[in-house]
């Protein structure tokens, strides 16, 4: 995660300081994201069939062929050759992630302590860490990019992920599922309507955040932070690079609370279910309000950047405590025998609604500024809303053992 982080941030800056225009920023990502939509429906299915293991080796390897193969990128070819040259290495690197990523989630519903509130805790704990490590990869890739240059921050982050493979080849615990023949790609596709819906949810929440995350705001700070000389260049970065890193860190510690803010040990699963529904209502009040004030605004002002960070600081936090009850309940809608497939298939709908908060992250930022970002937000918003409002409490998840 920390690589990953690095390399988004790394591949946006270099690549707006070269003259892309937000869409064209935004085409470099849409492959990295339409991988994680084919690689979680499928890795929940492989790793059924051959251990989980074997995907999370997978990820790790081919993270690091990705970014050995980014160092290839040549200066020298057409802006053409060179926007899908590295939405191919971002394609893999999406492949890499979702790979890694989908067997470590399915590992805690399998390896989680069985005590009240146990599973909730743990997965918390795994979620909001690896986002906190996510955002101090976007601080890295900011600082690397402006003190060692591309290519060098490239290599040096395949080095470490290579070091990093080999401890968790010699490390790697016993009592993971080893696979099963009997495994059919069609079991994929759940029939549990929670878990759809939940999915549903999840497509828009994710689609709400990365509208205004994935372009909108870096370009807007950039726009206003760079005088267009290497030292404005190298403040933006760094500035971009750290707001980035504490919303993403800010994340991932009030991801990793959630159980103690929402008192999960003390709780019902019928209550924390109805959660789902209320926090998101909250949630849609701060992108609105934001896309008004900024479009009232006008003119960028310092006191309208404060107040944006402000702002957008808070929307991460009530952001984190939506994501991890997701986190909590796809693991508690689903069963053991299910697990890896459930979990592929939500973060599959996880992926697609990164993808569609990329593309409309370009676009709408072309079309409307920084207000048309944050205004598809809160719609965005509304309709994970109505996903979450149809989460059954009658159907209530399974929880865990007291």
């Amino acid at each position: 995660m920390l690589s990953d982080g690095a390399l988004r941030m790394l591949v946006l800056l270099h690549f707006h300081t070269l003259g892309f225009s937000p869409v064209q920023l935004a085409y470099l990502f849409v492959l990295y994201e339409i991988a994680g939509i084919v690689t979680n429906l499928c890795a929940g299915w492989i790793a059924a069939r051959f251990g989980l293991t074997s995907t999370l080796y997978a990820g790790l390897s081919l993270q690091i062929v990705a970014l050995l193969a980014l160092t290839q990128l040549d200066p020298a070819w057409s802006l053409g050759a060179s926007v899908v040259f590295v939405m191919l290495v971002q394609g893999a690197s999406g492949v890499a992630k979702d790979l890694a990523k989908m067997s470590s989630k399915s590992a805690v519903k399998l390896l989680a302590p069985s005590e009240a509130g146990g599973l909730f805790r743990w997965v918390a704990l795994l979620t909001g860490s690896k986002n906190a490590v996510k955002g101090a990869g976007f601080l890295l890739g900011a600082a690397l990019l402006a003190l060692a240059g591309f290519t060098a921050s490239v290599l040096a982050m395949a080095a470490v992920l290579a070091i990093i493979l080999a401890a968790i080849i010699w490390r790697m615990p016993s009592g993971l599922p080893r696979g099963r023949k009997d495994a059919k790609f069609t079991e994929v596709f759940s029939k549990n309507p929670n878990i759809n819906w939940l999915s549903f949810a999840r497509v828009f929440l994710f689609g709400a955040r990365d509208v205004w995350f994935v372009v909108g705001i870096p370009v807007y700070f950039y726009a206003v932070l760079s005088d267009g000389s290497e030292a404005g260049n190298r403040t933006a970065f760094f500035t971009i690079g750290s707001f980035m890193a504490v919303w993403t860190i800010l994340y991932g510690a009030v991801q990793g609370s959630a159980p103690k803010l929402l008192r999960a040990a003390t709780r019902s699963p019928a209550d924390i279910t109805a959660d789902a529904r209320h926090w998101v209502a909250a949630l849609i009040a701060i992108p609105a309000a934001l896309a008004a004030l900024v479009a009232v605004a006008g003119a960028p002002a310092p006191w309208l950047t404060a107040t944006l960070i402000a702002a957008l600081l808070l929307f991460g936090a009530v952001f984190a405590v939506n994501s991890a009850l997701h986190s909590y309940l796809i693991l508690a809608f689903t069963d053991a025998r299910r697990v890896t497939m459930d979990v592929g298939f939500y973060y599959m709908a996880n992926a697609a609604g990164r993808l569609l908060g990329t593309l409309l992250s370009g676009a709408s930022y072309q079309w409307g500024g920084l207000p048309a970002c944050l205004g598809t937000a809160a719609v965005l918003l509304c309709l994970s809303w109505l996903g979450a409002s149809r989460l059954s409490v009658r159907a209530e998840p399974h929880a865990p053992a007291a």
